[in-house]
């Protein structure tokens, strides 16, 4: 069944009526109205990674997002609020670019997120680019490889759409054989992949967290099964990163890709990419301009750039760039362990609490991950309308029957219990 996001109309009124305060905001001489009526000065207080918090706000960080104020937003598998911080720097962006008053923010904000991303998550800045969309990463590995018929890419049922789209196509183009595992009890093992996996195998291909479930790879054993057998480990990282620690170097992955707008809580547009560096000589943009330029010679010739900088061919999105450099120095104190260990803990007892009531479980048990996914087996509708009155966002997938909730830093028990409580009543 091809899968089905529904939104809680709750969440689209209340959205309407943020996105209206920020035109507000926007307007020239409205900010102090619009900093006084949403109380945003309430919400600029410091995150300070060595403090004791209470089990209401256990990393202190629940004032920095004032979704949290009016939902229990448990939907940020699908798109992570803003925090406060994050929209002070758009705020600023969009004020620089109205008076012209800051012509070197825009590189000081890219050349920031590139630092802060790679200090973060293990990598060297010359393995990190900046794209649109994780499609942009996975559409630039394939198109640079060099396939034969008879080839075969392995990946599982577990995927994002995207994924299966790009590889039919390869299919079809080229004549590579798509080897697609199915999933059991929503895993898929390193074994699954081992079994499809041979001397023709080019590429894995793994969401790092699961979309659907929440299911969390072995991406290091992957990466050995990868390369064990001449291929290549590419992994969607959207899912993922953000939510946990991670050294991308220890992981041996090829290539990964996430984006701004889900567990970093900036925005959408800007994707980083990591390559490892060995594949940074053969690994070929799929499209050239003067973003790559390192160098102008004589003659209309050009030096090119050979870091990851070189998938930068054109001018970037730099709003969601500032947005995502505000959102890593915002993440940065407050530590992806420190995330991981209170959001995986929450995870895990909504998990318990669900399947307690009933639930038919699509999330495997002992998961590391923000996500908990499950068949209620109740009427959509109506589950959704008592959501909507609840106050309580979540996405719906294969057509309403499977709901999947995704667990954040500002998240806390009374979150997870409102949602508990609404299907408590219902069953």
């Amino acid at each position: 069944m091809k899968p089905m996001e529904y939104r809680n109309t709750w969440e689209r009124r209340r959205f309407l009526k943020t996105s209206a305060a920020a035109g507000l905001a926007a307007l020239p001489g409205a900010s102090a109205l619009a900093e006084e009526s949403r109380g945003i000065a309430k919400w600029r207080q410091p995150v300070s990674a060595g403090a004791s918090f209470g089990s209401a706000d256990p990393l202190g960080v629940r004032s920095s997002f004032p979704v949290a104020e009016e939902l229990a937003y448990l939907n940020n598998a699908a798109v992570g609020p803003l925090s406060a911080p994050v929209r002070d720097a758009l705020h600023r962006y969009a004020d620089n670019k109205m008076l012209r008053r800051d012509l070197t923010a825009n590189g000081e904000a890219v050349a920031g997120a590139r630092s802060c991303f790679a200090r973060l998550f293990g990598a060297d800045e010359e393995e990190v680019a900046f794209l649109y969309s994780t499609s942009d990463a996975e559409n630039i590995v394939v198109n640079a490889m060099e396939w034969r018929p008879g080839d075969n890419v392995v990946l599982d049922e577990l995927h994002f759409v995207t994924t299966f789209v790009l590889y039919r196509e390869l299919e079809r183009r080229k004549g590579v054989e798509l080897r697609i595992i199915p999933s059991r009890e929503g895993i898929v093992s390193v074994e699954d992949f081992a079994a499809r996996t041979d001397e023709r195998t080019r590429l894995l291909s793994v969401a790092w967290v699961s979309n659907r479930n929440g299911f969390r790879y072995d991406v290091p054993a992957l990466a050995d099964l990868a390369h064990d057998h001449g291929a290549y480990l590419y992994a969607d990282a959207v899912q993922a990163w953000g939510t946990f620690p991670t050294n991308l170097h220890d992981t041996k992955v090829d290539f990964a890709c996430g984006n701004g707008y889900k567990w970093f809580h900036a925005d959408f547009g800007c994707a980083p990419f990591y390559v490892r560096r060995e594949h940074l000589d053969w690994l070929t943009p799929d499209r050239s301009g003067h973003g790559q330029v390192a160098e102008r010679l004589p003659g209309h010739q050009f030096r090119l750039d050979p870091t990851a900088g070189k998938f930068e061919y054109a001018s970037l999105a730099f709003g969601p760039v500032v947005a995502l450099d505000a959102a890593l120095e915002f993440i940065e104190p407050i530590g992806l362990d420190r995330i991981a260990g209170h959001t995986h803990a929450l995870a895990a007892e909504l998990r318990r609490d669900a399947d307690a009531l009933g639930m038919e479980m699509f999330t495997p048990p002992k998961n590391p991950s923000n996500i908990v996914s499950f068949h209620h087996g109740l009427d959509h509708a109506r589950l959704s309308q008592a959501l909507d009155d609840e106050g309580v966002a979540v996405t719906f997938q294969e057509e309403g029957s499977l709901l999947r909730a995704g667990i954040a830093m500002y998240n806390n028990r009374d979150d997870v219990d409102r949602l508990l409580g609404v299907i408590r009543r219902m069953v």
